[in-house]
């Protein structure tokens, strides 16, 4: 079966605060590893309220202390905020740990806004040495020489999967050059994923690390049991992006019954084009939508995520991602007899 994985922000919605949000996506990465997904990425943002996944690399080990068999890493790292050998630092600590589970998603936009990102890290002023900061950093995954000045204690000499991550042309070519697999941000900005898939398929060199392109693609799936009420759920996504692009980013609100009545004409164009790879809806449609959407794009792993404000319908919507996944698997199979 095509591998499925989950994207969490651990979100801090209105009424709660970060200690819930922890236990939340620990409780989330359990049953995710019982319904068979592949992975459990966590992503790095800052200054951003509803959002309290900063420190990844520690909410990383909470989650992997607490599961035994799923992947548990990053999607992703911004490098730009941190020295590479930190990364190499924090991620051979966490592969120490946790042998043959760890994975290590690089992404080169700060994940917040720039007064924020200069705060992170002051005397850096771009995102420019990003192909050279992932060079250094692969590098110091290597087994260290031993007129090697500078290494990686933990981390020479241990095998982390290191993806690099992206939303347009830039890391699609790099990640090709430098034979590594890809996930593209189709999940927020879906404008250059057939261009970059295209561009990562045709131009991979292949390395030590891969052998042949693996390309993941983001989605955003909302199912609960009916296409209305998963419709409602959605509003919840679309609140937090017009409020972000207002300028106001808050905790994680409640869905509404009317979107239409919260935005404006423009704000709706812009958040629809922005979250267009999405399937909202019940097991039936969400089983459409997922097949139309993986026979178009033919990716080799799909990354869901779902921004559910109340934490037993997030739940439950991975619940029946994982047996349409199922049932997309088993009419594959019996087409193909």
């Amino acid at each position: 079966m095509l591998p499925f994985s989950v994207l969490d922000l651990a979100p801090v919605t209105e009424g709660s605060n970060a200690a819930q949000a922890f236990a939340n996506s620990l409780n989330l990465a359990q049953r995710a590893e019982s319904l068979g997904y592949t992975r459990y990425w966590l992503a790095e943002h800052h200054n951003m309220p509803g959002i309290a996944s900063a420190a990844t690399a520690v909410l990383i080990g909470h989650v992997a202390g607490g599961t035994s068999t799923i992947r548990v890493g990053a999607g992703g790292i911004m490098l730009p905020n941190h020295a590479p050998l930190q990364v190499a630092e924090q991620f051979g600590t966490l592969a120490s740990l946790y042998p043959g589970r760890i994975d290590l998603g690089l992404g080169r936009a700060p994940g917040t806004d720039h007064a924020t990102a200069r705060a992170l890290r002051r005397y850096f002023d771009s995102a420019d040495a990003f192909p050279q900061d992932v060079a250094e950093l692969l590098a110091y995954f290597e087994p260290a020489t031993a007129d090697q000045p500078v290494r990686a204690v933990p981390g020479a000499g241990i095998e982390v999967p290191v993806w690099l991550l992206g939303s347009s042309l830039f890391s699609a070519r790099l990640a090709a050059a430098m034979g590594l697999p890809f996930a593209f941000a189709s999940h927020f900005a879906p404008d250059a994923m057939d261009e970059a898939l295209a561009l990562y398929r045709r131009d991979f060199r292949p390395s030590t690390r891969l052998q042949a392109p693996h390309a993941m693609l983001g989605i955003n799936v909302v199912a609960a049991q009916s296409d209305a009420e998963a419709r409602r759920l959605f509003t919840t996504q679309q609140q937090s992006f017009i409020n972000l692009r207002r300028g106001r980013p808050g905790l994680i609100p409640p869905p509404i019954d009317d979107i239409e009545n919260y935005w404006t004409p423009t704000e709706k164009f812009g958040v629809e084009r922005a979250l267009a790879c999405a399937v909202i809806g019940d097991a039936n449609t969400v089983k459409q939508g997922l097949e139309a959407f993986i026979a178009r794009h033919r990716p080799d792993e799909l990354m869901v995520t779902a921004n559910v404000f109340e934490h037993e319908a997030r739940c439950r919507s991975f619940e029946i991602v994982a047996q349409v996944r199922q049932d997309i698997a088993i009419a594959a199979e019996k087409r193909s007899l």
